[in-house]
């Protein structure tokens, strides 16, 4: 097998990671390393298409609420919803407390139980809010927000994705992708998307920068935790887990950047 090219795995992580018309020319180990290594990537246009919707909003005379809204919306039409059904059924799966088998099976049903519901309300609703407050503030910050939460929920799969991370199935996108990125090129991608993060809140003074570091560093660390529990529940990860981990960063990201 030849060597991957960096285009292959741009189109692996645009190809799995949104709905975007790309395609996947590479599906194999080297890809799938490559691709997450990318991730973040995809994060990035995602956001910046969310915060264009937003833009376009406002300066069409939208409230805060509205282009909040659609702000947050974005991000779940450019994945057809994947994360969020991860989310969901990832809920349902830890909410059952059930052997690691069952709940697999759990999540792997096409419908959504009390769990599932119940944190798709308050994520959404959390994300809305967030939004909306910085949108009254500023459209530019409420912009870069949407940029940094979603290349941030992209960052927390490439870690997600870390050797080391066993998969719970044998099958399906976790397999495909766990344990493919090695340790420190996942902690040097980390890095670059911390130190642009806080250069993109540069515009708004230290304190900006600073912030907009902190809500990665904090929502990276969230994400962390419930890929442990995940892993220690379920015995490794799945799609919808990792679905789970990039809701999870984003919401805490944006928590963050609410704050102070």
């Amino acid at each position: 097998m030849s060597r991957t090219s960096p285009a292959d795995g741009i189109r692996f992580a645009f190809g799995t990671l949104t709905a975007l018309p790309v395609r996947v020319t590479r599906w194999d180990r080297e890809a799938a390393r490559d691709g997450m290594q990318c991730a973040p990537l995809a994060g990035l246009v995602v956001g910046l298409c969310a915060a264009g919707v937003g833009g376009l909003l406002t300066v069409l005379g939208a409230g805060p609420l509205l282009a909040a809204t659609a702000t947050a919306a974005t991000p779940a039409a450019l994945t057809r919803g994947l994360h969020l059904d991860g989310l969901a059924d990832t809920a349902d799966g830890l909410g059952s407390a059930k052997p690691a088998d069952d709940a697999l099976r759990i999540m792997k049903q096409s419908d959504i139980g009390p769990f599932g519901v119940i944190t798709l309300l308050f994520v959404l609703l959390a994300q809305v809010a967030v939004l909306c407050q910085l949108y009254e503030t500023s459209w530019a910050r409420g912009a870069v927000a949407a940029v940094v939460s979603a290349t941030t929920a992209r960052l927390a799969l490439t870690l997600a994705a870390r050797d080391g991370v066993p998969p719970a199935r044998p099958e399906g996108l976790g397999a495909a992708v766990a344990g493919v990125v090695p340790r420190a090129r996942a902690a040097a991608v980390a890095v670059v998307v911390v130190c642009a993060a806080a250069a993109a809140g540069l515009p708004f003074g230290a304190d900006g920068a600073v912030r907009n570091a902190a809500a990665v560093v904090l929502a990276l660390g969230a994400a962390e935790l419930l890929l442990r529990h995940c892993v220690r529940r379920f015995g490794g990860v799945t799609g919808d887990v990792f679905g789970g981990l990039a809701e999870t960063s984003a919401t805490c990201a944006l928590i963050v950047l609410a704050l102070g």
